[in-house]
């Protein structure tokens, strides 16, 4: 079982940036893909950025041009960067490793 600790949520207004993390800790047994998926209030838990063991990159729809994701496999640890936020944004971000394992979550409101 791999521990997934998420940070860097917060309150910013329209237009504004947050860097979340993600640090995976506990048994690992491969460098496996690791995603980024959201949940707003009433709605479904959808990916809105994937990661691959090779570093290959996925987006929805609506995050691309605006967030980047990355990791640093020495650290065990991925990073969203979401840049010219929207309210349209706001929601529970989770980490996911390997299709399998889940954070708990970090809140991102975006104002305005």
């Amino acid at each position: 079982q791999v521990q997934l600790v998420e940070s860097g949520g917060g309150l910013v207004q329209t237009g504004g940036s947050l860097r979340l993390s993600c640090v995976a800790s506990g048994r690992t047994f491969s460098i496996d893909a690791m995603a980024w998926y959201r949940q707003a209030p009433g709605k479904q838990r959808d990916l809105v950025a994937r990661i691959s063991s090779g570093g290959t990159t996925n987006y929805a729809d609506s995050v691309k041009g605006r967030f980047t994701i990355s990791r640093d496999n020495a650290k065990k640890t991925v990073y969203l960067q979401m840049n010219s936020l929207k309210p349209e944004d706001t929601g529970v971000y989770y980490c996911n490793y390997a299709y399998r394992d889940w954070g708990q979550g970090t809140q991102v409101t975006v104002s305005s």
